[in-house]
């Protein structure tokens, strides 16, 4: 099993970036997908979810109107569109598959870096 991301780096304040994170190893359209962040010294916090369908998405506030998690199940791919990005956006960005109606079977990816700075 494995989830790849990537499309990190460093970006200005108010850019974009798009994240990608590819499955491998497990049948992609039965998890639901989820973004997580961790910001040096503070806690994983989760960013966004898509279920397995792509029909229901879930932002924590925090990003809400500004991201947008899409998925594409023929890829195996989910993505994180990053717009009008902030200097507290910065942090380790992880992508996680949970499979639906069981939760305790899930997986990681290893993260990419996203800092927002001038």
């Amino acid at each position: 099993v494995q989830l790849v991301e990537s499309g990190g780096g460093l970006v200005q304040p108010g850019g974009s970036l798009r994240l990608s994170c590819a499955a491998s190893g497990f049948t992609f359209s039965s998890y639901a997908m989820s973004w997580y962040r961790q910001a040096p010294g503070k806690e994983r916090e989760l960013v966004a979810i898509i279920r397995s369908t792509g029909g229901s998405t879930y932002y924590a506030d925090s990003v809400k109107g500004r991201f947008t998690i899409s998925r594409d199940n023929a890829k195996n791919t989910v993505y994180l569109q990053m717009n009008s990005l902030k200097p507290e956006d910065t942090a380790v960005y992880y992508c996680k598959a949970v499979r639906t109606y069981d939760s305790a079977n899930y997986y990681w990816g290893q993260g990419t870096q996203v800092t927002v700075s001038s």
